[in-house]
């Protein structure tokens, strides 16, 4: 290492992971090599592609002591550890920015085909970034082997990356040349974490979005299918979008439904009939006076009698015994229904007199009337 520093080799020369040889040796616990290194000029707060400062990735304390020692005899504070820290992101931001000021694409591939987000992505630069994709740079654009930036930030642990990239359309799935994902890539446990919470929300997204269409496509099968079945929309029809509303406003205000309510008249007109009224002027309208959809029923055949008989005036006699039993009718007496509501009365016939009638002795009896009839 002497030769080489004699000879003019560069003490803070980088490898592909941005290591310096201060890295190396202070991660390796070489104190004397970290001194000899120091004495030559080596880079205190030299970041490597993880972020990490030398004395970030030394464990051993003596090691550890020494580098420390001279950073504070330096009058290096943790301000300036920290911007130090963030440099080469504020540097690469910087020159972004100038590129999309003089108009130049931002996409430019290197020879490996890698792109500036690939390298924001590897190197954790957040701010680079975000300021690449809001520049309509893609998020799926592959270098020589296919690798998306997605996996870059999966390689090198940058989970915030991750998810930065997922949200401008990054694909969580994608595979390189050789077949291999950003969880086959991964080796941090936290990262995976992350990438299996990414990889869990977008099937649930994928999901729902399935049911939706196929929800949807349900539904018009379903509307194709009922359409050849929906009648006319007029009054007449009973089964009409108003004869609907109709219908379901009379099930609100009652409680029953129009079969039911229809069932009750029917059932109240027999209940009537059997009580000797005359319910032939209760028939309703759309039924057009008739009760001809109602033949199987007893109050029909009374009342199909009673229309076919023709009405006779009251007798004298008549509206005599009438007027002296007025009020004192019993169950003795037997009546029957006439038109228009009045009534035919007679007397039971007691077993003595249905013996006389079946002798031919029946004969009916009248009462003698002080009127004169012209």
């Amino acid at each position: 290492m002497l030769l080489l520093l004699d000879r003019g080799a560069n003490v803070n020369a980088q490898d592909t992971e941005q290591w310096t040889p201060l890295h190396a040796a202070a991660c390796c616990a070489h104190i004397n090599i970290v001194k000899i290194l120091i004495q030559a000029g080596a880079n205190l707060l030299a970041v490597n592609a993880e972020g990490n400062m030398p004395y970030d990735i030394c464990d051993h304390e003596e090691t550890l002591d020494v580098i420390e020692s001279e950073m504070a005899a330096r009058g290096i504070t943790q301000s300036y550890i920290d911007e130090m820290r963030g440099a080469p992101e504020k540097a690469m931001l910087d020159d972004m920015k100038m590129l999309h000021q003089q108009g130049r694409e931002l996409d430019v591939r290197a020879p490996d085909g890698s792109t500036y987000l690939h390298v924001a992505s590897a190197n954790g630069y957040y701010d680079v970034a975000a300021f690449l994709l809001t520049c309509s740079v893609s998020p799926l654009i592959r270098d020589n082997d296919f690798w998306q930036p997605v996996h870059a930030a999966a390689c090198w642990a940058q989970p915030d990356l991750i998810e930065l990239l997922c949200q401008y359309g990054g694909d969580i799935h994608a595979k390189t040349k050789n077949g291999e994902t950003p969880m086959d890539l991964c080796e941090d446990l936290s990262t995976k974490q992350v990438i299996t919470a990414l990889v869990q929300t977008e099937a649930r997204r994928r999901r729902l979005a399935f049911g939706v269409r196929d929800s949807r496509r349900q539904s018009k099968k379903r509307k194709k299918f009922e359409s050849p079945q929906q009648g006319a929309t007029t009054g007449d029809n009973p089964f009409s979008a108003r004869g609907a509303i109709r219908r379901q406003s009379l099930r609100d205000r009652s409680g029953l439904t129009p079969a039911r309510i229809e069932a009750q008249k029917e059932g109240a007109d027999i209940l009537r009939t059997w009580s000797k009224e005359d319910v032939s002027a209760d028939v309703h309208a759309s039924q057009g006076g008739s009760l001809q959809h109602q033949r199987e029923s007893p109050s029909k055949r009374v009342l199909k009698s009673s229309q076919n008989k023709q009405a006779k005036p009251m007798s004298p006699d008549e509206w005599l015994r009438k007027l002296e039993t007025n009020g004192t009718a019993d169950d003795d007496l037997d009546t029957t229904p006439k038109r228009g509501g009045s009534t035919r009365r007679r007397q039971k016939k007691v077993p003595g007199d249905m013996s006389d009638s079946r002798n031919g002795d029946g004969r009916r009896q009248k009462s003698t009337c002080c009127c004169v009839i012209c």
